[in-house]
């Protein structure tokens, strides 16, 4: 399978290298016309037109997308393609052994190759395959709406891009305006790769916040776009919060490497929910009342702060082996304990020094990652951290049994393991130095606008030590090749903390609460009962419930979660056991829970005989 998918873009490649002749012809930006004004419709046209000379003619439509860490393009959505120049149709075969790729033959004659198709919403995959458009807005992912010829590097491929929108419509977008004349936009012509990594949000209802921080020079926003013009009504404290974060992530990081920045917000309960990192913007998404709610900062920094991290880290700086010159080219994932777990590192340090976070609800979060990689979550006896990057592209991302087979826990162990390594800084330089320093130097120099500088492992643990001299090749190594039971806390302890298990509920700000049957029997519920996940040899799957199973009554009643919460609580008042009937298939089963263990809930709890490093951390650098 793996031959397979890279076999185009290997070809393409040694085409390019041989100096044999190509079809394409850069005599000039290819322009491209994206038309949204069908959006409602859940169609978006595609019109380009680039330079080419006759003969053979290779195009992909892109495979594998930046951020996404996977061959996530989503050419299912594409229909319609055809090809055409000088007025007469000119026929295309798709390859054979990769769907992304076509093969056409340019008649005598012709300088011009036009080329249209239609991208159908919604998409039925994940991040930018995902629904991207509703009847009052749309998300434009340049990546859905082109394609590109082989043999050239798309930093070295120049679109020139217009766009249009729905009458009335506005939009947001880092990419530079050249011209708009009424809903046509045209924007300044742009490298593919810069193009692809400038995404537009736009609709109906729309708001750009400014959210520069007093006496910053670099611009910064949000522009949001939303289901309803109630939905764009940020307060003023979630506004300062912002600014705060974009003021602590220049603290942190020392420098910029944007022109101006875009957070670009998504509020509709009809799109897909996630967030893609993009080195001068981000493109998150989230329910339509988000900013209505009174968790909006906490639901705001559980996306916004990770992904604007990823424009120093993982935009400007990224794995060698993930910066590929093509779109088809498969990427190599082994470090995206770098790329994803010192992002999820720092995204909820800049928010709890921004004051989006308070210390209890980083504290909070620091629990939760604990407990869901402790004793009890066996998937870490037998697969390292190190194999959930490089499994990513093929094995991450499945549903049920996350506890066993593991999933992106690169983010989850990577955060721990990166606060581990700011711990270390802090004690190896008894308090001279600290993570910023490392950040400071690994992601500094002087801003020339968005560029890539590649590092391998080896710039990871020479730049530490030259920050703090210490063995981080043997750290790094031991770390993401332990199978132990133990969860990586290293870092909670070596700040001054430890994680407990109490009757007591995390404080949530709002927020619905952790449920106890989690860390108590063993047990993922959704709302409507159905398990997703049950931690294997835990209670409640010696009792019969595995993923899938839906839950319809607790103790003869029928389910509620309450119910269920409120057996838990009573446990080790009774001898009686949990008494689960549960639909498996097409048949009832009853699972007898024999728990008496009572609720538990992770927190961590301050360890006198230590400093209190953790606290002192995510202190804003005022």
């Amino acid at each position: 399978m793996r031959r397979i998918r890279v076999r185009g873009p290997l070809v393409a490649l040694a085409v390019f290298l041989s100096g044999a002749p190509l079809a394409f012809a850069q005599s000039g930006p290819i322009t491209l016309t994206v038309d949204a004004t069908q959006v409602p419709r859940k169609i978006v046209r595609t019109r380009m037109v680039m330079p080419v000379k006759p003969g053979p003619l290779t195009l992909y439509y892109p495979k594998w997308i930046p951020g996404e860490h996977a061959a996530s393009g989503p050419i299912a959505n594409v229909t319609g393609l055809t090809f055409t120049a000088n007025g007469q149709t000119v026929p295309w075969t798709r390859d054979l052994l990769d769907a992304f790729t076509f093969h056409l033959d340019v008649p005598p004659g012709v300088d011009r190759l036009e080329a249209s198709f239609d991208y159908l919403e919604p998409g039925g995959g994940a991040f930018t395959a995902g629904a991207s458009a509703t009847d009052k807005l749309v998300v434009v992912s340049w990546n859905q709406n082109l394609l590109y010829p082989a043999g050239t590097p798309a930093q070295q491929l120049t679109y020139a891009a217009t766009l249009m929108l729905p009458p009335g419509w506005k939009f947001g977008t880092p990419l530079a305006v050249q011209s708009q004349t009424g809903d046509r936009v045209t924007f300044e012509p742009e490298a593919l790769n810069r193009l692809v990594d400038s995404p537009v949000v736009a609709g109906q209802y729309y708001r750009a916040v400014d959210i520069t921080p007093p006496g910053e020079p670099i611009h910064h926003e949000i522009d949001i776009v939303a289901d309803s013009e109630e939905a764009l009504d940020m307060s003023p404290e979630v506004k300062q919060d912002m600014t705060n974060l974009v003021a602590e992530a220049g603290r942190l990081f020392g420098v910029r490497h944007y022109r101006d920045y875009h957070f670009l917000l998504t509020l509709s309960d009809h799109v897909a929910h996630f967030g893609l990192e993009h080195h001068e913007s981000n493109d998150s998404r989230l329910p339509e009342r988000t900013l209505l709610e009174p968790n909006a900062a906490i639901a705001l920094d559980g996306l916004l702060a990770h992904e604007y991290a990823h424009s120093w880290n993982g935009k400007f700086r990224r794995p060698a082996d993930l910066s590929t010159p093509y779109y088809e080219e498969a990427e190599k994932t082994d470090l995206l304990w770098v790329y994803e777990g010192f992002t999820d590192f720092a995204g909820p340090l800049l928010a709890a020094r921004s004051g989006l976070w308070t210390p209890e609800e980083y504290r909070n979060y620091l629990a939760g990652i604990a407990a869901a990689l402790g004793p009890g979550r066996p998937g870490r006896t037998w697969r390292p951290l190190l194999d959930t990057a490089v499994a990513e592209p093929e094995v991450s991302g499945r549903g049920g049994w996350l506890n066993w087979r593991r999933g992106t826990d690169y983010y989850d162990e990577g955060d721990l393991l990166w606060l581990e390594v700011a711990t270390i800084i802090h004690d190896q330089t008894h308090g001279q130095k600290a993570i910023d320093d490392f950040c400071h130097l690994f992601y500094g120099g002087p801003n020339e606008g968005p560029q890539l500088k590649t590092y391998t492992f080896d710039d990871v643990v020479q730049a530490l030590n030259q920050v703090a001299p210490y063995d981080w090749a043997s750290f790094f190594n031991t770390r993401l090749a332990s199978t132990s039971a133990k969860a990586p806390t290293g870092g909670i302890e070596n700040g001054g903390w430890k994680v407990v298990f109490t009757s007591r509920p995390q404080s949530t700000r709002g927020r619905r609460p952790i449920p106890a049957d989690e860390y108590s029997i063993g047990l993922q519920l959704s709302r409507d009962g159905t398990v997703t996940d049950s931690i294997y040899d835990g209670p409640a799957f010696k009792a019969g419930l595995v993923p899938g199973m839906k839950v319809v009554g607790v103790n003869g009643r029928v389910y509620t979660h309450d119910l269920l919460e409120d057996a838990i609580a009573n446990s080790p008042k009774t001898a009686r056991p949990i008494v689960l009937l549960a639909v498996n298939d097409a048949y009832y089963e009853t699972c007898t829970i024999d728990y008496h263990g009572g609720p538990r809930y992770p927190h961590l709890e301050r360890d006198s005989a230590k400093p209190d490093y953790l606290d002192e951390l995510i202190k804003p650098k005022t």
